[in-house]
């Protein structure tokens, strides 16, 4: 009986586990593009000037924005709102802020100002 209900419980959790990795998921409806990205990192506002070649970007989705934690004491650009340029690249988009951000799963790239600051950033995984 003991191995009867092994049998049972190990083919519940495969059947589990072959539904739930689907092939059909396409990259750009998972958070591919959250994580921490690292390489050239800036920020301006008025007098403040940062700049660091080896800074590092973490970014996160919070429902459908985006939020950029920088290190190296830059402060943080946060609601950030995106559009999907193709299947594995989103743009920001809206009145938040001008300039551009792309991200993919590989790449960060921010050009962007909000209320005077100016944020940057050239970054890789």
């Amino acid at each position: 009986m003991k191995s009867i209900t092994s049998i049972l419980s190990m083919t519940l959790l495969a059947t589990f586990l072959l539904v739930s990795c689907s092939k059909d998921t396409d990259p750009a409806d998972t958070d591919i593009f959250t994580g921490t990205f690292k390489g050239e990192i800036g920020y301006t506002d008025g007098e403040t000037n940062i700049s660091q070649e080896n800074g590092s970007v973490f970014v996160t989705k919070v429902g459908s924005r985006y939020d950029f934690r920088f290190s190296d004491n830059i402060p943080d650009l946060t609601g950030v709102e995106f559009e999907q340029k193709d299947d594995n690249t989103m743009v920001n988009i809206g009145a938040s802020g001008t300039g551009v951000i792309t991200i993919n799963k590989d790449n960060l790239n921010i050009a962007f100002s909000r209320d005077g600051q100016t944020w940057s950033a050239d970054c890789t995984r």
